[in-house]
């Protein structure tokens, strides 16, 4: 088993692992594949960043990291964003999630003063993560007068975060179209999309 970059060569097995990581989970069905598919066309794209764990040929995780932005009204400045990361459903629940994230926050580190991400607090403060809301910072679309534990910063270098109001915009490719998802998934095997009790929509 070993961690590796992303190479061009890895590209559909990616996308079919991160499609069936993500399927149903979160909607009926998935769009985190098509994200990832699109990432790599995108400027926001940190291919040095990229990592796959490969065990006997076969892979069985996933990370992206892309660069958004934080709005501060008169300012725009870029801002790196975790995700996102998927593990094969065989592979789920041996750690090895949390041996990328580890080992590319590791490498981030050298690149950025600061990384987000959108996700479980409770899995993402083992990595150091906090609320970015307690330096006022907050998604788009998010309430600023209300705490968002699910949006959240780890912290390389505190000097680099201004103390007012900051608004955090995903890059424009994680914004969806789901006519164009249902045309992209017609490249992979067909799965049926089920409402299920659970899901954000």
């Amino acid at each position: 088993m070993k961690i590796r970059l992303e190479q061009e060569k890895d590209y559909l097995e990616v996308e079919e692992l991160v499609r069936n990581s993500f399927w149903n989970i979160y909607r009926p069905g998935a769009f985190e594949h098509y994200i990832v598919h699109q990432l790599r066309e995108d400027k926001c794209f940190l291919d040095d960043l990229a990592y796959v764990i490969e065990d006997n040929g076969k892979i069985i995780g996933h990370i992206n990291y892309s660069t958004g932005c934080i709005d501060y009204g008169n300012e725009k400045i870029d801002a790196v964003v975790l995700g996102p990361i998927a593990i094969d459903k065989d592979s789920q629940n041996q750690g090895l999630g949390s041996k990328l994230i580890e080992f590319t926050l590791t490498i981030a580190q050298d690149e950025f003063p600061f990384v987000f991400v959108i996700g479980d607090e409770h899995y993402y403060q083992r990595f150091g993560f906090e609320s970015a809301s307690k330096y006022n910072l907050y998604l788009e679309g998010t309430d600023v007068n209300e705490e968002n534990p699910f949006f959240m910063i780890k912290i390389f270098d505190v000097s680099k975060l201004r103390k007012d109001t900051g608004i955090f915009h995903n890059p424009e490719v994680f914004n969806v179209d789901e006519n164009e998802v249902d045309e992209f998934d017609k490249r992979f095997e067909y799965k049926e999309k089920l409402v299920l009790e659970g899901q954000l929509e």
